[in-house]
């Protein structure tokens, strides 16, 4: 075991950084982090520097008693903080559009503008690799990263659809648009999925959970798209789960190809 706060193990193939100032710097560096473990004994206020900067990175957080860290760790030097780096090998934009033009298919995007939730992450890639689409594009702040938990819930999906973890998401929808590809933003107030036609070059846009794609995603796409409900069905329930409005979307993308 080396004493430079890493460790890897046959348990474990991904590397584990240990010590505050290790972890705050991998933090720092937007480097791909699937989980911060943090100690049980740590001040909330340390404890929230960690989580917030953990939020923004896209990692999932576990508060762990201190000797079931220590024994994580292999060390007593973790001062109740340590991180695992993500196993997954990111791809980037320009392997999205290779895909497709290798199978010489109109490309086929979904891009998470701010989903949180591992599960729903794990879910939308899972029905975008089942519909053939040719990658999923995610934030590497403000969004959950490909941790385990997504893993997991993708039934594997995601170790074998391309994930692209972009810097900065406007400027990765400009390059798709730019690639002649037409994003559509799934958002309320937008033309009903029956009257927009998804077959070409497309690109899906899903939003945060609790308040949907941001404004200026919303002002880069070039339209927008409703899922309609049942009459009388939205009071109090206004929205589909993003997952599940992704699964909806894309099947309807995969539908639209094939009938033509």
């Amino acid at each position: 075991m080396e004493k430079t706060g890493r460790v890897q193990t046959e348990q474990h193939p991904d590397t584990l950084v240990w010590g505050k100032n290790p972890v705050t710097e991998l933090l720092k560096s937007g480097e791909g982090v699937d989980t911060v473990y943090l100690a049980d004994s740590l001040p909330q206020a340390v404890a929230g520097y960690y989580t917030a900067m953990a939020k923004q990175c896209g990692a999932v957080v576990k508060r762990v008693p201190g000797n079931k860290l220590q024994k994580l760790c292999g060390t007593q030097d973790h001062q109740g903080v340590a991180a695992r780096v993500a196993e997954i090998q990111y791809a980037t934009l320009e392997d999205l559009f290779a895909a497709a033009r290798a199978k010489k298919e109109p490309p086929f995007l979904v891009v998470c503008d701010g989903v949180e939730d591992p599960h729903n992450l794990g879910a939308i890639i899972r029905s975008a690799y089942l519909c053939g689409a040719h990658g999923v594009v995610i934030p590497k702040r403000g969004g959950v990263g490909v941790t385990g938990t997504v893993m997991k819930a993708s039934a594997g999906a995601a170790a074998r659809l391309p994930v692209a973890r972009v810097t900065n998401l406007s400027q990765a929808i400009r390059a798709i648009k730019e690639e002649n590809i037409f994003v559509y933003c799934a958002d309320l107030g937008g033309a009903p999925l029956a009257r927009t036609d998804l077959s070409g070059p497309v690109a899906l846009v899903l939003g945060s959970e609790g308040s949907g794609p941001s404004a200026l995603t919303r002002k880069l796409c070039d339209a927008a798209v409703t899922l309609e409900m049942a009459p009388g069905q939205a009071t109090g329930v206004d929205s589909y789960n993003v997952s599940v409005a992704a699964g909806i979307l894309c099947y309807d993308v995969m539908r639209r190809r094939a009938a033509k």
